[in-house]
């Protein structure tokens, strides 16, 4: 009789144990938004589609919102208002927000189109000031770039399609994010793993290959951003996966962080531990930052700066490598 008891005290202690490790598993939301039109209408779900499956392969939580049911006045916006209250707003897990469809800006406030009420910029801004956890609102729309200004903070990755709120044309942008997300071959440093800002800048360049290729003026010109500067950043500043053109007003560009975000993470990412990776980004962040800086330093203290945050780094690897053995 007393064997029942005792493993219902050890599955109860095992729950408890898991329930205090920090949550790592990612949760990904797609909104498919109104159609505004059926000949847009089956790219937007191949879209979320292309998304559901990156997101189930990568093992997180994945909800849509958009896609089956009466949309009502309030529908939609309800329900991404729910699960935005209902995500934890703490832990290691990277929460990505998708957002499908068209935008709008009348000058003063961009909008998603949902079916019903619309997102605006500055609602999504304050439903996501709780969160702790690291963020990433990927607006695929036309006439998104407000939204990098009203959402830009630290620990965040704000991508969108277009430049400027004035870009209103129907976006191609969105559909090779979708493509390239989960695809192999966007890895451009080889190390396993497809990051955020390899996925943009592999979908900027696929956006001009196609408006060369037609000949027609680009009407859509997407931006990064992840330094919290509110500005974002376009793909043809980067070579490689490091930014090499700033801004006149020298702002720090944009990359680093959006090259720490992984959907689908390679398999030694996936042996770290969330404590582990979280030092390793910090410690990258101050590699990036000091770099960004080597002009103005001395030389000698540059690479004093440098060995120390480098000899860090080594350690901690080591210390993963320990933690397997």
């Amino acid at each position: 009789m007393r064997i029942p008891v005792l493993i219902t005290l050890m599955l109860a202690l095992v729950s408890d144990l898991f329930a205090a490790e920090p949550m790592d598993v990612p949760t990904v939301v797609v909104v498919i938004g109104a159609s505004g039109g059926d000949e847009f209408e089956a790219g937007f779900i191949q879209q979320a589609s292309l998304w559901k499956e990156t997101a189930v392969r990568a093992g997180s939580n994945h909800i849509e919102i958009g896609r089956e049911g009466e949309p009502g006045e309030r529908a939609d916006l309800d329900r991404l208002l729910q699960v935005l209250s209902a995500e934890p707003k703490d832990g290691a897990g990277e929460f990505w927000l998708v957002l499908i469809g068209h935008g709008t800006f009348d000058g003063r406030e961009a909008k998603f189109n949902l079916r019903g009420l619309d997102l605006g910029a500055t609602d999504l801004a304050v439903e996501l000031q709780a969160f702790q956890r690291p963020v990433a609102v990927i607006n695929t729309t036309s006439a998104s770039a407000p939204f990098i200004n009203a959402l830009s903070a630290p620990g965040r990755v704000i991508v969108t399609a277009t430049r400027s709120g004035n870009e209103i044309n129907f976006t191609r942008f969105g559909q090779h994010m979708a493509e390239v997300i989960g695809d192999p071959a966007a890895d451009l440093d080889k190390d396993g793993q497809v990051s955020l800002l390899e996925a943009f800048l592999v979908a900027s360049h696929r956006v001009g290959e196609f408006y060369e290729s037609e000949g027609r003026l680009a009407t859509e010109h997407a931006l990064i951003e992840d330094n919290s500067d509110g500005l974002g950043t376009p793909a043809e500043w980067f070579r490689g996966v490091r930014a090499v053109r700033r801004a006149q007003s020298g702002a720090a560009p944009d990359g680093v962080r959006a090259h720490q975000f992984h959907l689908i993470r390679s398999e030694a990412e996936q042996r770290l531990s969330p404590e582990i990776r979280a030092r390793r980004d910090r410690i990258e962040l101050e590699i990036a930052r000091l770099r960004d800086v080597k002009t103005e330093r001395y030389i000698d203290d540059y690479y004093r700066e440098l060995e120390a945050l480098l000899l860090e780094l080594a350690k901690l690897y080591d210390q993963a490598t320990a933690d397997e053995t």
